[in-house]
């Protein structure tokens, strides 16, 4: 079974407990926590699981790719401001992130972004890295939302 299909199993199953209304961050949280804890005996028990090379997208056995643990998929929505893309980049920056993609788009006043940046690099984990855009998206009146490449693409199967 491939990280992906585990970990979509997995948050399968804790939505499936707590229904459609759950807080996503605490889905994710428990999905990493629990996905941390069973993988290394799936892998010594069971069918081999792939571990994500820093940087690099793996492959499950469907050939779909599966993202990686030290990306980030980087939503911002808000009203449109001069310094929402510098505010951004410059969190990233300071946490020795790269951006690996960008698409952002203003639609009658309204601002949308989405970063995919690799933390392999980064100084600090994930969880500070999300608290301190959180904080950063407060400051700049916008709503900035960040989550690992591979849960983000597993949770959005469901």
């Amino acid at each position: 079974m491939a990280n992906e299909e585990l970990i979509y199993r997995i948050t399968r199953a804790i939505y499936d407990r707590l229904g459609a209304a759950a807080d996503e961050s605490m889905v994710e949280q428990l999905v990493t926590d629990i996905y941390r804890t069973v993988a290394p005996a799936i892998g010594k028990n069971g069918p081999a699981l792939q571990t994500p090379v820093p940087g690099r997208a793996t492959f499950g056995d469907s050939g779909t790719q599966e993202g990686s643990a030290s990306r980030i998929v980087i939503s911002v929505f808000g009203v449109d401001h001069p310094g929402i893309v510098a505010g951004v980049a410059e969190i990233l920056s300071e946490a020795q992130c790269s951006i690996v993609d960008i698409n952002q788009t203003v639609v009658q006043g309204k601002f949308a972004m989405v970063i995919i940046a690799d933390a392999a690099r980064a100084q600090s984990s994930v969880a500070n890295l999300k608290n301190r855009l959180r904080s950063e998206g407060e400051k700049l009146g916008v709503h900035i939302y960040a989550q690992r490449e591979d849960l983000f693409n597993a949770m959005h199967r469901i």
